[in-house]
C-alpha cells in the first residue's frame, strides 16, 4: 500500500477491524484483509470502525460479507481480542508498529532506518 500522510484526519477505534481480522485468520484470510485494511486507511483515509466499510473490504479479499455484517452486529472475538491485546501489552508493547528481533529486543513506535541500523549492528555484536 501507499502511505500518504494527509489522507487521514483522526484515529479510529480499530476494534472490531481486529476481530473481523481474528475472524479472517481462521478462513485463512488474515494476511489479505490486513493488507486491504491497511490500503482503505493509509492509502485512501477511510474509516476502519465504519462496518460497511469492513465488510466490504471482507468481501474484497474473498470473506462473506453476510457472515462479516453478523460477526461485526455481535461481539464475538471480542474476548479473544482482549486476551491478545492483554497479553502483547503484558509483554511490553505499548505502540504500533512494535518490531521483536530474536524473540528479546522490542523496537516500538515509528522509527527511522537509524535507528533499525544501529538496534540490529548492536544486536549483531552481542550474539
Amino acid at each position: 500500500f501507499t502511505f500518504t500522510p494527509g489522507a487521514r484526519g483522526r484515529i479510529y477505534n480499530t476494534f472490531d477491524a481486529h476481530r473481523l481480522l481474528h475472524w479472517a485468520e481462521l478462513q485463512g484470510c488474515q494476511l489479505a484483509l490486513k493488507q486491504a485494511l491497511f490500503k482503505a486507511y493509509f492509502t485512501d483515509g477511510q474509516d476502519p470502525s465504519n462496518h460497511d466499510l469492513l465488510v466490504r473490504v471482507a468481501g474484497g479479499v474473498g470473506l462473506n460479507e453476510d457472515e462479516a455484517r453478523t460477526l461485526l452486529a455481535s461481539d464475538r472475538f471480542a474476548e479473544e481480542v482482549r486476551a491478545r491485546e492483554q497479553f502483547y501489552l503484558q509483554q511490553g508493547i505499548h505502540s504500533v508498529p512494535a518490531i521483536v528481533i530474536n524473540d528479546r529486543h522490542l523496537l516500538q513506535g515509528g522509527q527511522p532506518v537509524e535507528v533499525f541500523e544501529q538496534a540490529l549492528r548492536q544486536i549483531a555484536a552481542a550474539e
